[in-house]
């Protein structure tokens, strides 16, 4: 997108008032909260989309925060953030998916973990939670192996669709004028008062920065001449995706009994109708790839089956894995640098999706305390996105549907063309999955893909089919 509703350094340098480096769901979010506080933001992403880091592969759960760090900053923008989404969610069309979950303890060592869990919830604020036995778990959830011991119940624990709210925050700040730069990598900055930025896509300045960068955040510190103080250590998830045919089995997220490391794997609806098994946590030092291994795989599969036996008949529409930015501390790496007038969101990890909103908002607090307000809030601009989930109507059940591209999904050509066309169109053939599902069911884009390639002809620096007239 162009620099020129931006002001203008006298040398010719386009300049915002906060710019925000990474576009995954916490830069979307920030972007979203100083746009709504009257700043002039720019969101660089080095990616050919948003969400192209950690942000694009997670379990899409709205947490409570019933597990969080006690008196911890995670807790507090948890709550904060889930509270924002209960309360826009509706106007913007966005989804939740009422589940709840269920915390099973699969051992009489775990059995006795449980009621220390539900009281570290309710010391966190969270009431709705209860220790219950296995009887009474497999009567929410009949399908829960008789291995069962017992289990918390948790009834705000929700799922939702992890890719629609980020690209609805950004879009909506991209309303009140913020702008976007995508392929943009960010070289390195120097402050003398205020901020000069290098980019891969040239120079801006700033008058304040907020390192969002998610698996890069550390880095980008050193690129900012920021203290050092954290090390970002990628943690990979690998996750299979089971047919819509599994959700009956699976009415509320099975979580297990967490340990000191990972909370551990889990087995979980979705907004879409089919169940995730998944994450691991694997450490690796590679932050740009995420591989799948056939052994993982099956081993996620085998969990699935062992705990909800009715699992075992039912077939993997995909496999993926993602990476989370973790580092050498549990907590959230958020730290503010008034002398420079920036502010740091690094660490961010699993809880991500539900804390994005708290987190703009406490990064616009940050903010304030060095910059003073903002002299003219925005005005909401109203903004629905389209539903992409099995809770509401979808476009293809509109008389007026028109042609449907992706018969897996149920995806209409006239979603495809709106994605194409909206003010932050795709820039790769992941975001336009992720704004559509088109190319994401059974046959993973087998049969869709030729049109979608005819659709996206010219649109995409790396097209999905190659004119073979070029071939020798």
């Amino acid at each position: 997108m162009s620099v020129t509703a931006a002001e203008s350094h006298p040398d010719g340098t386009p300049r915002f008032d906060v710019v925000i480096i990474g576009g995954g769901v916490v830069g979307c979010a920030a972007a979203r909260r100083f746009a709504l506080a009257g700043a002039k933001v720019a969101l660089v992403e080095k990616g050919t989309d948003i969400l192209s880091g950690a942000s694009k592969a997670n379990s899409a759960i709205l947490h409570t925060g019933f597990d969080a760090p006690a008196g911890s900053l995670e807790l507090d923008l948890v709550k904060a953030g889930r509270e924002e989404y209960l309360s826009l969610f509706g106007s913007m069309g966005l989804s939740l998916v009422e589940t709840g979950a269920l915390v099973c303890a699969w051992t009489p060592e775990e059995a006795g973990k449980l009621e220390g869990i539900a009281e570290h919830g309710r010391q966190n604020g969270i009431s709705e939670l209860r220790v219950t036995g296995a009887g009474a778990a497999r009567d929410m959830v009949p399908g829960l192996s008789r291995q069962l011991c017992g289990a918390v119940e948790v009834l705000g624990e929700h799922v939702i669709d992890p890719w629609s709210a980020p690209l609805a925050y950004l879009t909506q700040a991209i309303l009140m004028g913020a702008e976007v730069f995508r392929n943009c990598e960010l070289l390195f900055g120097t402050y003398d008062g205020e901020w000069h930025l290098e980019t891969s896509s040239g120079r801006m300045k700033a008058g304040a920065v907020i390192n969002a960068a998610g698996l890069f955040a550390d880095r980008v510190n050193v690129r900012l001449g920021i203290e050092a103080d954290f090390e970002i250590r990628p943690r990979k998830g690998q996750f299979i995706v089971l047919d819509k045919a599994a959700a009956r089995h699976v009415p509320k997220i099975v979580l297990p009994v967490p340990n000191e490391i990972t909370k551990g794997i889990v087995i979980c609806p979705t907004a879409f109708g089919n169940v995730l098994v998944g994450p691991t946590a694997e450490e690796q030092e590679d932050r740009d790839r995420a591989t799948v291994e056939t052994e993982t795989l099956g081993m996620l599969k085998a969990h699935g089956e062992k705990l909800i036996p009715a699992l075992r008949d039912m077939p993997i529409t995909a496999v993926y894995a993602g990476l989370r930015p973790a580092s050498e501390k549990k907590e959230y790496r958020v730290k503010d640098y008034p002398e420079k007038r920036a502010i740091v969101l690094g660490g961010i990890r699993s809880t991500g999706l539900s804390a994005a909103l708290g987190l703009g908002a406490h990064a616009l607090s940050l903010y304030e305390g060095f910059a003073g307000k903002t002299a003219h809030p925005n005005d909401v601009p109203s903004l629905t996105v389209p539903n992409l989930t099995e809770t509401r109507e979808r476009d293809w059940q509109r008389q007026d549907h028109g042609d449907i591209v992706c018969h897996c999904e149920m995806v209409t050509r006239r979603e495809i063309e709106a994605a194409l066309k909206s003010p932050l169109p795709p820039g790769d053939f992941g975001g336009l999955r992720r704004r559509t599902r088109a190319g994401m069911g059974r046959c993973q884009g087998f049969y869709c893909n030729s049109q979608l390639a005819e659709m996206t002809q010219g649109l995409f620096n790396a097209p999905l089919a190659v004119d073979g007239k070029d071939k020798p």
